[in-house]
């Protein structure tokens, strides 16, 4: 609140400043044609000029802390979210859903253990090039990550228009959807370029439309996205980092939809049922959670998480996070539409989910369909992706030096 007093004290005085400043030209002006002396009113207008100097550099140097201090601020979550305090307060809202009664000794191997035997997961190597916390899918391995994303993108196709983002993105249009400047430690920076890695297609996707007016009629906008992911996961060292669970680099499908503030909740109910659609199509094990106030981001109004479980892992584990952030990232990026037959604008809505992450339904697949035999079965919805193979054989002795 100072800081805006002072900001709206500035511009008064600058602009009055200003004023005089032209006043006092004019009034040279006429000396001069008069042949008087003008001196004195010249002297005050430099003054006056050397202070309107001073006030433009206070202005740049107050207006951007104080946009600084209210890029922090967090949105205000919807009046019906779940009150807590921490990820423990989260609330199941549905499932467990398709819960065995029982999962068999050879479903409780990591995957990390399986695909490493059957040569579809090569950590030793990924490390070699990249370095520690980044992966590496082979053989029947990729060709299933590949997979998993043409099957998400296909399940949406009805609806949503595919987009292909940049993978690289402004600091601006990583400021308008939140992840700057809070996240920055998370995230992979160009300095160089002022350029950023995107952590998920939600960052391009939402800046399509930054600074822009919509048309009513034309929303709601839904958009899908494949790409790959970048998150430097700044202190999540030593915490789920074997295998597929946590890396920092993996691909990803994403939704994205504008829409009027009225048809927002609608939409997030529609993100809901796609993506567990396409969990419960996989034929996984999962359930809804809705997050508790405590544990919102900062940009979101509502948000729900998918997680499927891993029997090998025995944990949840999250593959999907599906969010409203009402007008919370149009305000940051301008983004307004204009009602039919009513004068003004107003800000849009925004909301997004994971349609499909790979690492971690790739493991929960491994963990899921593993064989007694230790082979792998393939989900029947992805036979149409892999050249044929339903299953991913043990690994023959003289493959395994490859």
């Amino acid at each position: 609140m100072r800081l805006d007093v002072r900001l709206r004290d500035i511009v008064a005085e600058r602009d009055a400043a200003r004023g005089r400043i032209n006043d006092l030209s004019k009034q040279v002006g006429m000396l001069r044609r008069d042949k008087q002396d003008a001196e004195p009113l010249m002297t005050e207008s430099r003054a006056l000029g050397e202070r309107e100097k001073v006030l433009d550099g206070e202005f740049v140097e107050v207006e951007s802390t104080l946009r600084d201090i209210l890029l922090q601020i967090p949105n205000l979550p919807h009046p019906d979210v779940v009150e807590g305090m921490t990820s423990d307060d989260n609330k199941v809202v549905r499932g467990p859903a398709q819960m065995p009664k029982e999962f068999a000794t050879h479903q409780r191997v990591p995957h990390w253990e399986t695909g490493a035997a059957l040569g579809i997961l090569d950590a030793e190597r990924a490390v070699k090039v990249s370095g520690a916390m980044f992966t590496m899918q082979r053989g029947l391995g990729a060709t299933m990550a590949r997979a998993l994303c043409q099957f998400a993108l296909d399940r949406h196709a009805d609806a949503y228009e595919e987009i292909r983002p940049p993978s690289l993105v402004t600091s601006h249009t990583l400021t308008v959807t939140g992840q700057l400047p809070k996240f920055a430690d998370d995230a992979y920076n160009i300095g160089r370029d002022d350029l950023w890695a995107i952590p998920t297609a939600e960052v391009p996707l939402t800046s399509m439309h930054a600074g822009e007016i919509l048309e009513e009629a034309a929303l709601p906008v839904r958009y899908m996205a494949f790409s790959p992911c970048f998150r430097r996961e700044a202190g999540s060292a030593g915490r789920d980092t074997r295998g597929m669970l946590r890396s920092h680099e993996f691909d990803k499908v994403e939704i994205f939809a504008v829409t009027t503030p009225e048809t927002a909740a609608g939409m997030l109910d529609e993100f809901v049922e796609r993506v567990t659609g396409t969990i419960a199509a996989l034929g996984m094990p999962y359930r809804v959670l809705e997050i508790c106030t405590g544990d919102l981001g900062q940009s979101h109004y509502r948000s729900y998480d998918v997680e499927v479980y891993a029997p090998g892992c025995d944990q949840w584990l999250e593959v999907s996070s599906i969010s409203w952030f009402s007008d919370y990232q149009a305000r940051r990026g301008e983004i307004r539409f204009r009602r039919e037959g009513k004068k003004g604008t107003e800000f849009v809505h925004t909301l997004n989910a994971s349609a499909l992450a790979v690492p971690r339904v790739w493991a929960a697949i491994l963990e899921n369909f593993r064989n007694a035999d230790g082979s792998v079965a393939i989900p029947a919805v992805l036979h149409p992706y892999m050249r044929g193979a339903t299953v991913i054989p043990v690994v023959k002795a003289w493959d395994k030096q490859r």
